[in-house]
């Protein structure tokens, strides 16, 4: 909010993509708006029915999974709606939810906004952001409803092993809690595809794991607001009740967009990947330049950056507004991100490469003096 006052600022705070929505589901729907006389009318709460089948194919395709179309899926307008869905669907007052620390700062907030208790779980900065399974045991009380992953990780970048989110899920079905997968980035896993590894796949899992698929960024969708939830049959009738008093259904406009996204080839996310690949590196080598403002470790996936600032500052937020004010460039506060975030900005690579020169070039307009 800010950075909207000041003129020519630069943003690299943002995560909005920069790619237009694929052009075969733009003219696919230019199509529907003329032909298809419903295209602007409520569906049924957990969505079109051929949207749902098709969801299921695709958890299929992606986990090997078998889920039924009827009893598992609902269509909603994005993960964040999705989770606001189950956080009221699950909490109450007083309720646990484990976030990974750090985390996305919306799930904090979102919990909070149902007086949840979000219940910090830090990663291992020292080990590249890992999971510190050992930690987690300790952290689970009666009051704990789930744990929320991110997969690769915003804001780190990281994405964690298999062998940890194994032990994850062989911890919760022992305390028999769910896991809710957020997973906005599974698409963006750059020179880490065999690292990558879906929680949802473990058949034996199934019933402990709710898998929330959005198509903001891997369609370049952002705005139309649509994602799939895979989960447990009772809480999906639960669930509905909520998502039908709270906003009915999903938009059936961007449900049809859903259709033709997931029924037709493309080869965009691939495009988009190779691309963000070199904004990743790009970023990196500028990050490389300020060794006396940031240290880093290099995002494995997603499109965020999260250095160390190790130039003196007295927190990320007035590090922020300083930088902001000082040279016109905007990044996000890790402070947002959880109390382990603190010390630490969010820079997104989302952004155009001419976005993300200019950025660099006043940060080291700025900041290369005092490395003299």
């Amino acid at each position: 909010m800010l950075s909207a006052g000041i003129e020519g600022a630069v943003s690299l705070a943002w995560g909005l993509p920069s790619f237009q929505t694929p052009q075969y589901i733009r003219d696919g729907i230019k199509h529907l708006l003329d032909t298809d006389v419903d295209a602007g009318k409520y569906t049924l709460p957990d969505g079109l029915p051929e949207l749902r089948r098709l969801a299921v194919i695709e958890h299929k395709r992606k986990t090997g999974v078998d889920v039924d179309a009827d009893d598992n899926v609902m269509i909603s307008a994005g993960n964040m709606q999705a989770l606001n869905t189950l956080f009221h669907t699950m909490l109450d007052p007083g309720d646990e939810i484990i976030l990974t620390d750090p985390c996305f700062a919306s799930h904090i907030q979102q919990i909070k906004l149902f007086n949840g208790k979000p219940i910090y779980w830090p990663l291992d900065e020292s080990n590249n952001w890992a999971l510190d399974i050992e930690r987690l045991p300790g952290l689970i009380t009666e009051k704990t409803q789930a744990i929320v992953i991110v997969s690769p990780s915003n804001p780190t970048g990281k994405i964690f092993s298999k062998e940890e989110l194994i032990r994850v899920g062989e911890i919760a079905r022992q305390h028999d809690i769910l896991i809710i997968i957020d997973d906005p980035y599974s698409d963006f896993v750059y020179d880490n595809r065999e690292k990558y590894f879906n929680l949802a796949s473990v058949e034996e899992l199934k019933e402990h794991i709710v898998y929330l698929y959005s198509f903001s960024k891997s369609y370049a969708m952002s705005g139309w607001r649509l994602s799939y939830m895979v989960m447990p049959a009772e809480l999906k009738y639960q669930a509905t009740k909520v998502h039908d008093a709270t906003m009915i259904c999903a938009p059936r406009i961007s449900q049809l967009a859903g259709i033709i996204a997931l029924s037709q080839p493309s080869d965009h996310k691939q495009r988009f990947e190779s691309i963000l690949e070199k904004r990743r590196q790009l970023i990196c080598q500028r990050l490389d330049n300020l060794p006396h403002v940031f240290s880093y470790q290099k995002p494995e996936g997603a499109y965020y950056a999260f250095p160390r600032i190790i130039s003196e500052h007295t927190s990320s937020r007035e590090f922020a507004i300083d930088l902001l004010n000082k040279t016109r460039v905007t990044v996000t506060p890790g402070s947002a991100f959880g109390p382990s975030g603190e010390h630490h900005v969010r820079m997104a690579y989302c952004v155009d490469e001419d976005t993300i020169n200019l950025a660099f070039d006043r940060l080291e307009d700025h900041f290369h003096p005092l490395a003299k």
